[in-house]
């Protein structure tokens, strides 16, 4: 039955208004980024004139931002591989398994969610500055002392999202698999992991996310060497001046690595996706 012509036209110009709410943003971003200093400082223009590519050249001079890049790349990639394996190994044997304090365990993991993170900040501080005064471990101002931070955030909803996908998998692959002679470490690798390849993106991609834009932790966790990018952007912002035309072209060139990696793993969750369904 074909929809009504006003429906249709409503339609028309309802995700032509949402286009555009949502591009207008990215338009302002990317012109701005091509203006000299003088003129985004001044009135904005819709159609600017004396475009330049010169601040995309200035970012890299005017702050570190190779180092802070480097340092976002370590710490979100570390993070997210930490989180998906812990996630795996946690959310399978949640599933598959019946062990006294089961309940208890993915209560505790759900209800970590409903504490901001602002709670946690003063504590871990506290602790990673004792560990460090202890044993000498350096873990405040450290990368590995900020991956451990972010572990604590995405891997409680990592391993609840996970064990909902894997309490979708059906237990007769698992015994499947061992009749063929696997163990449980194979079943898992083997069969459970490649049908819950869906969830397991999902779960890399909102690790990573988290890791790579936050803000509050990396500003109090890090120095100036173990900085990240979304405290690093702050540097384009002086006493003296701000730079605009910079801060636009390095939130454009910080994002294409995020806007990559979504584009590409949207295109291999619906392949997993579509697996599974022919599976």
């Amino acid at each position: 039955m074909a929809s009504p012509r006003s429906f249709v036209w409503f339609r028309r110009v309802f995700l032509t208004l949402l286009a555009g709410f949502v591009l207008l943003p990215v338009y302002v971003m990317v012109s701005s980024s091509l203006k000299p200093l003088e003129d985004v400082s001044g009135k904005f223009e819709w159609l600017p004139t004396g475009l330049t590519i010169r601040p995309y050249f200035d970012i890299w001079e005017t702050v570190p931002l190779r180092k802070y890049f480097v340092n976002s790349l370590i710490v979100a990639g570390s993070a997210t591989v930490l989180s998906v394996i812990i996630a795996v190994f946690a959310a399978y044997a949640v599933s598959r398994y019946t062990f006294r304090g089961k309940r208890v365990f993915t209560v505790t993991v759900l209800s970590t969610q409903m504490f901001p993170g602002i709670l946690f900040l003063l504590p871990l501080f506290l602790i990673y500055v004792n560990i460090g005064d202890a044993t000498g471990i350096a873990l405040f101002g450290s990368r590995g002392g900020l991956i451990l931070t972010y572990l604590t955030f995405s891997l409680p909803f990592s391993i609840w999202m996970l064990i909902g996908y894997f309490e979708s998998v059906p237990r007769e692959l698992d015994e499947a698999a061992m009749v063929d002679g696997c163990g449980p470490l194979k079943a898992l690798i083997r069969v459970v992991v490649p049908a819950a390849t869906p969830g397991i993106v999902a779960v890399a991609v909102y690790a990573f996310m988290t890791a790579w834009g936050e803000v509050l932790f990396a500003s109090v966790m890090t120095t100036e060497n173990t900085r990240t990018l979304a405290v690093g952007l702050q540097g384009y912002s002086t006493q003296n001046d701000v730079y605009w035309n910079q801060i636009m072209a390095a939130s454009l060139v910080v994002s294409i690595p995020v806007v990559a990696g979504f584009l590409l793993l949207q295109r291999y969750l619906v392949a997993g996706l579509t697996a599974g369904a022919v599976k």
